[in-house]
């Protein structure tokens, strides 16, 4: 199995990840062209759980004692261990899900800072609570700079609203960002705790996982929970009228390639910070993958556009929110050195 063995490595582990987690929403904005984001997400999760299949035969059986493979760790993981990290799936989904909706009406230089920005400071709290690794004060520093950059982009958007768009979609798009960022905050802290993070131990604890099956497990539960919540989305949709699964059926192959794709990206990323998690802790790993909003925010100023007829002044303030996530997400790294 290949693991990290030093915190350098971790760290740039989790800048891979804040790249993936942040650039993923970009094939629902290409899919969004002319294929609807409930129909998207079917391929999306199809390729979040094939990433965490293939990176388990992979990395996770290269190596090592045989008690550290893939198929064998899965054999021996306790029940409550799965139960977790199937858990943690069903609620990474139900707030994927809310942030694919925001993303839909509000575009990705909002939903993401005010959902995934919100996940990062509730969830940076919640895995040093199950998991204290790391300077408490600069770590909890990074995180307060972060709510000031996350206000920024709030007021920005209000700016923005101000020339000429709906103020319905401003506070759907935010109400649904919030309550997916509430959610998000909880599902990395319950796989982390099914995980045995000691990889240079001849044989993992008795009934743990490795990261790559608890990636497993986890993506499993995304895969039977959109079977639920994505029914519901597309029989109660945000905005458009209701479909039904069966116009899934009537998209093309590149449109389905699509949405895989940008389930493959966020995969890569969750699995990677998931084995960076062991040496850098998984508040830390947790909160430097969450700069993903820093990318996402990116993408959607500069190649999407959404902020193009703004005014000067919501400019400035998304630029105040870049140079303040920069500096939080610099104390969140020094925190674990």
């Amino acid at each position: 199995m290949l693991f990290v063995s030093n915190y350098v490595l971790a760290v740039f582990f989790c800048v891979i990840t804040m790249l993936c987690w942040g650039s993923w929403g970009n094939t629902q904005k290409l899919a969004g062209k002319t294929w609807r984001y409930e129909l998207f997400y079917w391929d999306y999760v199809i390729g979040v759980l094939l990433f965490s299949i293939i990176s388990g035969f992979t990395a996770g059986s290269m190596g090592g004692a045989a008690e550290w493979g893939f198929v064998a760790n899965l054999k021996q993981a306790a029940p409550a261990n799965i139960g977790w990290a199937l858990l943690g799936g069903v609620v990474f989904n139900a707030a994927n899900i809310l942030l694919a909706a925001a993303i839909s009406i509000a575009g990705m230089s909002v939903a993401f800072p005010v959902g995934i920005g919100l996940a990062l400071v509730l969830g940076v709290i919640y895995n040093y609570v199950i998991a204290p690794k790391g300077d408490p004060v600069l770590l909890f520093a990074g995180v307060a700079i972060i709510v000031v950059a996350i206000l920024c982009n709030a007021f920005a958007y209000k700016l923005k609203t101000g020339k000429g768009e709906k103020n319905s979609n401003l506070a759907k798009g935010i109400a649904l960002s919030v309550v997916c960022g509430i959610l998000m905050a909880f599902f990395y802290g319950f796989v982390a705790r099914t995980m045995d993070m000691e990889f240079t131990k001849a044989a993992p604890d008795a009934g743990k996982m490795t990261p790559y099956s608890a990636f497993f497990v986890f993506a499993a539960g995304v895969f039977l929970s959109t079977f639920v919540f994505n029914a519901i989305a597309m029989r109660k949709p945000v905005s458009g009228e209701p479909i039904t699964e069966s116009e899934y059926f009537k998209g093309n192959f590149p449109i389905h390639l699509v949405g895989i794709l940008g389930g493959l990206i966020w995969g890569l990323g969750n699995g990677i910070n998931l084995v960076a998690a062991g040496k850098a802790g998984p508040a830390i790993s947790y909160g430097l993958g969450q700069g993903a909003t820093l990318v996402s925010a990116l993408w959607g100023i500069l190649v999407w556009k959404e902020f193009a007829n703004a005014p000067k002044a919501a400019n400035r303030l998304n630029f105040a929110m870049f140079v303040l996530f920069l500096i939080g997400l610099g104390a969140i790294i020094k925190a674990g050195m």
